[in-house]
């Protein structure tokens, strides 16, 4: 019984992933139209709109989850629990809901409504932009623990766990502050919704995602098994802000529920390796060697700052480039100049509308402006980032116990089995 219990939550996963797969397979009910003259299908498909009335509702629900995974987190202490946390949000955000609305994709929304005054944010995009970091304010990164859908489906698939090789886990742990800066960009300038474009496990939530997309987010599933949650560490936006909140969380989770013993058991239980060690068994570096190193890396901050901001600011050109309208008068401008015939859908719509070319180079300009002034401030962020994170290696407060790094842990419980003090009943 107890080895059917362990097993129900990754049985259930299976459920839903083939019913999902048959779903796909199956033929439309209703067959598409068919056009002459070529015309294709859009990939993207708006969904159907439902009632404010069932927005909140899934507000409510967004609460209630984070709620009784903070209460498995840091009351119950329940590694059982919290996947069955997992299944429950899986299931309803990810699909009944489809992963939409998430919290990761509403950064874009609340990008897109601070930067353009014809854009107002519905309310619900806002409260699940605002609410999981408020609970990371309160009790560090829930929402990634069992109510994040994306952190549940590659929670429920990581069955082992291989160490990254801590040069190369640097490396990959800058990205999603990179996908942060250019979502924000590319929202604000009305240019592209690419987390929502590109998010990797849409395929298995909905039934009409590109093919592509199914085989990235199946990639992802595959890696999964042995790099533990691959998305959430190295491309996840909203991690980055969660990272951020939860290092002020005024509770966390904790290794262990009473004192520790420094047994050295869960040194290596941890998945994503963010077990901070005891000083008691780590030699602690000269005073006056680590002082050194941080007022020059202290130093780098600034410099870096202005050395991104500078290289996103040339960049902004070839950033531009993502935008529809950028894309069709470069093709408009080789017609033009070189004569290489304009032959995409969008220029034929271009010619057909009436519009002058002077019109479209004008709107060129006005976007390629648009990224000029939001591009060093992507890059001003990403030299902080990246400076900041530099110095914080050189600050050690002495640790007297085995503690998760705040920032990183994704309050996953896994450490709990391996601590060998319990809670009292």
């Amino acid at each position: 019984m107890k080895k059917l219990n362990k097993y129900a939550p990754y049985l259930i996963l299976a459920i839903m992933l083939i019913w999902q797969s048959i779903l796909y397979a199956q033929p439309q009910r209703f067959p598409r139209p068919e056009f002459e003259g070529g015309y294709t299908f859009p990939t993207h498909q708006f969904l159907f709109q439902r009632g404010p009335m069932w927005e909140y509702m899934d507000v409510a629900v967004l609460i209630g989850a984070l709620l009784v995974t903070a209460w498995m987190v840091l009351k119950k202490r329940s590694r059982q629990g919290l996947v069955w946390v997992s299944v429950f949000s899986l299931a309803y955000f990810g699909f009944y809901r489809q992963g939409c609305i998430c919290a990761i994709g509403s950064i874009q929304n609340l990008s897109l409504a601070l930067f353009n005054d014809n854009y107002s944010i519905p309310l619900s995009a806002l409260l699940f932009f605002s609410i999981p970091l408020l609970a990371a304010l309160l009790f560090g990164r829930v929402f990634c623990a069992g109510v994040c859908p994306l952190g549940a489906i590659q929670e429920l698939t990581g069955f082992r766990h291989v160490r990254i090789p801590k040069r190369v886990e640097a490396v990959l742990t800058t990205i999603p502050f990179v996908y942060l800066g250019l979502a924000i960009l590319f929202a604000a300038t009305e240019s592209q919704f690419i987390i929502c474009r590109y998010d990797p496990f849409v395929g298995f939530f909905r039934i009409d995602a590109p093919f592509t997309m199914v085989i990235f987010g199946s990639l992802l599933l595959v890696t999964g098994i042995f790099v533990n949650r691959p998305y959430c560490r190295y491309l996840c936006p909203y991690g980055v802000l969660q990272n951020i909140f939860s290092r002020f969380s005024r509770k966390h989770l904790t290794i262990t529920p009473a004192e520790c013993r420094n047994c050295r058991l869960c040194e290596s239980g941890c998945p994503y390796d963010v077990i901070l060690q005891s000083d008691l068994v780590t030699a602690i570096e000269k005073p006056e060697r680590s002082l050194k190193e941080s007022m020059s890396y202290m130093l780098m901050i600034p410099v870096l700052a202005v050395a991104f901001a500078v290289i996103l600011y040339n960049l902004a050109p070839s950033l531009s480039a993502v935008s529809n309208n950028v894309k069709l008068a470069k093709e408009i401008r080789l017609e033009k100049e070189e004569g290489i015939k304009a032959v995409s859908k969008a220029s034929v719509a271009f010619f057909e509308s009436g519009k002058t070319e002077a019109e479209l180079f004008t709107d060129e300009q006005q976007i390629i402006g648009r990224f000029r002034k939001g591009a060093p401030w992507v890059g001003l962020f990403l030299g902080l980032s990246l400076g900041i994170g530099f110095f914080r290696l050189t600050i050690r407060n002495v640790r007297y116990d085995y503690e998760p790094d705040r920032g990183r842990c994704y309050s996953c419980a896994k450490c709990f089995k391996y601590c060998p003090v319990k809670i009292k009943n």
